[in-house]
């Protein structure tokens, strides 16, 4: 399991990201991760239905119930991949990104300067 003193981009120690539905690779309702996390689940956002349309384009249905799974809609918070954010910004649909529960490592793929436009804790920056 992910270390308990992950970080969040600020340095600080990573926030809760969601717990209704409960998210993370490790559904704690955090974005940790550590090496068993390949597809590096750290970019904490609140779901639009344009991203949520354009994921299961990509072949991740993030909508659709399943058992265990409550299925998302917009509003809802969720660790998405860092790539996949990364392809949404791309494609013009990146969600809106939770800054204090987005774990530092999400620099290595996504750009900081976007992560931090697409902010919807910008208050966290003071």
């Amino acid at each position: 399991m992910a270390e308990p003193t992950q970080r969040n981009l600020f340095g600080r120690p990573l926030e809760t990201c969601s717990v209704e539905p409960r998210t993370g690779f490790f559904r704690t309702g955090c974005c940790e991760t550590d090496d068993s996390d390949r597809g590096r689940h750290v970019v904490c956002v609140e779901v639009t239905a344009e991203f949520l349309a354009f994921s299961a384009r990509r072949g991740n249905d993030l909508s659709t119930p399943r058992p265990g799974f409550p299925g998302l809609r917009p509003g809802d918070r969720w660790c998405v991949c860092a790539a996949r954010w990364q392809e949404a910004l791309d494609a013009g649909v990146a969600p809106p990104v939770f800054l204090a529960g987005t774990h530092e490592s999400a620099t290595e793929i996504c750009d900081r300067d976007e992560l931090l436009r697409h902010a919807l804790d910008s208050e966290s920056l003071n």
